[in-house]
C-alpha cells in the first residue's frame, strides 16, 4: 500500500494555503479598485467657485452663494451640510426621483467623482445663521419641530433632524438656518409628488397644512 509522507502532506498543506490566500487578495485587491477614491474637497472647492466653462458648466456660487451661504431665498444654503447627504441630492438630480430644469441639466453633467468632491467641500464650510422672522407663528413651528402633531400623525421633526438640526449623518440633512422658502417649497413639492425621493417626508408633507409648513420652516431658520 502507498502512503502519503508527512513532507508531501505538509507540502499541499502549504500550497493549499497559498492558493487561498492569494485569492482573497485577489477579491480584496479587487474591491479595492472599485471603491471610490477618497473625495478632494480642493478640487470642489475649485469647481464649486468657477465651474467649467469648457463644459457650458457654471459656478455652483452664481446660485448657492460663496462658501454655500446662498443668499437667494429660493436656493438652499449648501454649507456645513452633511457629505453623503448632498452627494445623494446630487445623484437624485439625475433620476426621476428628483427632477428640477436647473439641477437636473448641471447634476448630469457632473462625474460621480465631481459630485463627492463638491459635496466634501460644502460640508465642511460655516453656515451663516438664519432668523425666524414671524412672532405669530414661532410658537407653532417649535412644537411641531420638537413634538410633531399626534393628532395627525406627524412626528417630531426633531426626531430626525436633531434637536438643533444638524442633521444626522448619511441619513437626514442638516436644516439649521436653512431659508424658509427653500424649507417651504420642498416640503410642498414632498406633498405634490414633485419631490419623490424620501418616502418618510412624502408621508409626513401630505399631513401638513400651508400654515403648519410656513410655521415649523421659520422655526427651522431660527436654529443653529
Amino acid at each position: 500500500m502507498n502512503r502519503v509522507s508527512v513532507p508531501t502532506a505538509s507540502a499541499v498543506f502549504v500550497k493549499s494555503l497559498l492558493v487561498a490566500t492569494l485569492a482573497l487578495s485577489s477579491i480584496a485587491g479587487a474591491a479595492e479598485a472599485q471603491r471610490p477614491a477618497k473625495p478632494d474637497a480642493a478640487k470642489g472647492a475649485t469647481l464649486y467657485d468657477s465651474g467649467d466653462n469648457a463644459r457650458g458648466l457654471p459656478a455652483c456660487l452664481s446660485c448657492h452663494g460663496a462658501n454655500g451661504n446662498s443668499t437667494i431665498a429660493a436656493n438652499p444654503k449648501l454649507s456645513n451640510q452633511i457629505e453623503a447627504y448632498t452627494h445623494k441630492q446630487l445623484v437624485d438630480f439625475t433620476t426621476p426621483q428628483r427632477v428640477n430644469p436647473v439641477m437636473t441639466t448641471y447634476a448630469k453633467m457632473l462625474t460621480d467623482e465631481e459630485k463627492r468632491n463638491i459635496s466634501a467641500y460644502l460640508a465642511v464650510q460655516k453656515t451663516k445663521q438664519g432668523a425666524a422672522k414671524s412672532k405669530d407663528t414661532i410658537e407653532l413651528g417649535r412644537k411641531i419641530y420638537r413634538g410633531g402633531i399626534a393628532e395627525k400623525g406627524v412626528a417630531a421633526c426633531a426626531s430626525c433632524h436633531g434637536a438643533n438640526a444638524g442633521g444626522i449623518p448619511v441619513q437626514y440633512p442638516r436644516l439649521a438656518g436653512q431659508h424658509q422658502d427653500y424649507t417651504t417649497a420642498q416640503l410642498v413639492a414632498f406633498r405634490t409628488g414633485a419631490r419623490n425621493n424620501s418616502p418618510q417626508m412624502t408621508t409626513l408633507a401630505q399631513r401638513l397644512s400651508d400654515t403648519e409648513m410656513k410655521a415649523v420652516a421659520d422655526y427651522i431658520a431660527g436654529l443653529r
